[in-house]
């Protein structure tokens, strides 16, 4: 029998939470659906984490995505931005954990390199590309909401690849790899993973 499965892209951003779905036949992809999230309106970032929580959700329990590919969060200068963005991306994991649907999580580099075959690329380069391989008729007028698309496919292109980034199948294989010290950032002495150990 002929595998199928669909996988759900996520790029959680603050300003627009873009997303696309792919479903995967065999060794072939065809697009489902590209939209976005309009965040620019709000102002206050709890309510926006909110909604890219809520959004995430409702995405899953409508299309029922048998894997997610999350783009990771760039790593620019301003501690603001990224400290934004990091919670952003880890509301979307945490609604695609609760489901109990695998992650997956690629930096940007590594989305474009398996696009285009260049992971400098512009925004405008990966989705050209994007519109000739999933025979996209027209381009959406911001490009940011390609950005889930471009995780889903570049997910598309990794399946079965023993190196293809940070995965999690779930609550407990997140916490698993990121437990280290907490000197090193890691989760280990986070009383909120602690919490959880005592009530079982």
């Amino acid at each position: 029998m002929i595998k199928e499965k669909i996988i759900l892209g996520i790029d959680p951003g603050t300003t627009i939470m873009g997303f696309g779905l792919i479903k995967v036949v065999g060794k072939n992809m065809l697009f489902l659906q590209l939209n976005e999230l309009d965040l620019k309106k709000y102002d206050d970032h709890y309510l926006k984490l909110k909604l890219i929580f809520e959004r995430t959700i409702e995405l899953i329990d409508t299309h029922h995505p048998d894997e997610i590919a999350i783009e990771a969060p760039f790593f620019g200068k301003n501690v603001q931005s990224m400290l934004k963005l990091g919670r952003a991306q880890g509301v979307a994991m945490a609604a695609g954990l609760s489901r109990e649907i695998p992650i997956t999580e690629y930096a940007p580099k590594k989305i474009k390199m398996a696009i285009t075959g260049n992971g400098s690329a512009s925004k405008e380069q990966v989705a050209k590309m994007l519109q000739s391989l999933l025979g996209l008729k027209t381009l959406p007028k911001n490009l940011d909401s390609m950005d889930g698309l471009a995780a889903a496919v570049c997910h598309f292109y990794n399946s079965g690849k023993i190196e293809i980034g940070k995965n999690y199948t779930g609550w407990a294989a997140f916490v698993k790899q990121n437990s280290a010290p907490a000197s090193k950032g890691g989760v280990r002495n986070n009383p909120i993973v602690d919490l959880r150990k005592k009530k079982r």
